[in-house]
């Protein structure tokens, strides 16, 4: 049975959808630093009363649109990875997927790389989060039967991080220079495939 509580918190979720589509399409539109809670609200069609009632301020819309998009990096990625593949051939996989989910909002993943760390203490826990969930990810993908049969060991922790680093600085490259994000996969893929083998 749905009750009045429940139908008032569906309402409250779908303007918060609302809201973080519209911050998402103002920052593809604008970029963050020019995007002004007006802007939201236009794009979510809705008012700024609204929107204050979802969020304290526009950098906590935007650290849910970032965390959002983190999660479903991380999900449209290991549902890219077939486990039981060769190894190189799960490399490969999970470097198209991370290059198709970033084609589809390279400035979110801009915003992420660039701008959150400049939100200062308030974004920290957003971006350690996100680098322990992507951790995680790589650890777990490399602790496959395609890499058990190549007698791999799931990738350390710091050699992850040190992946992704690398990673993450060459994409925002890529988006700040508007450079076709194709030109990441085989970069992503050798330095993937020179880390993660015979160690």
């Amino acid at each position: 049975m749905t009750t009045a509580l429940d139908r008032g918190a569906s309402v409250d979720d779908a303007f918060r959808d609302r809201l973080l589509d519209g911050l998402a399409a103002s920052i593809g539109e604008r970029g963050y630093r020019d995007t002004t809670v007006a802007d939201i609200v236009r794009h979510a069609r809705t008012s700024k009363r609204t929107f204050y009632e979802q969020f304290a301020s526009k950098e906590e819309c935007l650290i849910e649109v970032l965390r959002r998009n983190n999660a479903d990096l991380i999900a449209n990625i290991q549902a890219a990875v077939d486990p039981d593949a060769e190894w190189q051939e799960q490399i490969r996989q999970a470097a198209e997927a991370y290059v198709d989910h970033i084609g589809a909002r390279p400035a979110i993943t801009l915003s992420w790389i660039r701008e959150a760390p400049a939100l200062g203490a308030v974004a920290r826990p957003l971006h350690r989060l996100a680098m322990e969930q992507l951790t995680d990810m790589l650890v777990d993908l490399t602790d496959s039967p395609g890499f058990r049969r190549a007698q791999l060991p799931p990738i350390s922790r710091p050699l992850a991080l040190i992946l992704l680093g690398g990673l993450r600085e060459l994409t925002a490259l890529f988006v700040e220079d508007g450079h076709d994000l194709s030109g990441i996969t085989e970069p992503a893929i050798t330095a993937a495939t020179a880390i993660l083998g015979r160690r």
